[in-house]
């Protein structure tokens, strides 16, 4: 069964001055949809998910990152979550797995303020970000042809070069790369790259 799939990161500071810049510091890092460009919507959460929100904005076309922080930059609070979403481009095969092309898919960027439901920033991450259903990375249910490989291999690397480009320029301290399953992702990525090579 395919399971979604975050990666959460830590930052060594992340009260309501750094929210935002931190935010924007990871949007810079993500390889936008050339199909699909920019932030596509923005929610605030005040307090908790059962709260209702105090914004939500949709935006076609997108926007930059920065026009998106611009705008949750009028209410900044520490017990607020601010939600963002893109899309990248990921190779999706087609109903009968013979052609694949590359599709905008959705990720959303939540940064959790440190007073927001219970401080679940701890388990969840400051940033998390819900890059999809992991069989965008495995498609195990399809046979490795040469060319499912290649795919599969080019999606793997779209998602190692984020996560290198986030650790790397973002001043994070800590990450995780986690599905919902019990199973162990980075093993079933290792799995699936070492019979794609």
């Amino acid at each position: 069964m395919p399971d979604p799939l975050y990666l959460s990161i830590w930052f060594p500071s992340f009260d309501d001055t750094d929210i935002l810049p931190r935010m924007l510091s990871v949007l810079h890092q993500f390889p936008f949809s050339p199909q699909n460009p920019g932030v596509t919507y923005l929610a605030m959460h005040p307090v908790s998910w059962n709260e209702a929100t105090v914004l939500e904005e949709r935006f076609r076309p997108g926007v930059t990152p920065e026009q998106a922080i611009l705008i949750a930059s009028d209410q900044v609070h520490e017990d607020y979550a601010y939600v963002f979403e893109a899309f990248w481009d990921l190779w999706t095969p087609n109903d009968n797995h013979e052609q694949w092309s590359l599709k905008p898919s959705l990720v959303r960027f939540i940064a959790h303020g440190m007073e927001f439901e219970d401080q679940v920033y701890d388990q969840a991450g400051h940033i998390q970000m819900d890059l999809g259903l992991d069989s965008s990375f495995l498609y195990e249910e399809l046979s490795l042809t040469e060319v499912t490989e290649t795919r599969v291999r080019a999606n793997i690397q779209k998602l190692v070069e984020f996560t290198n480009k986030v650790e790397r320029n973002t001043g994070m301290n800590g990450r995780l790369l986690w599905s919902e399953s019990e199973e162990n992702l980075a093993q079933k990525l290792i799995a699936r790259l070492q019979r794609v090579q």
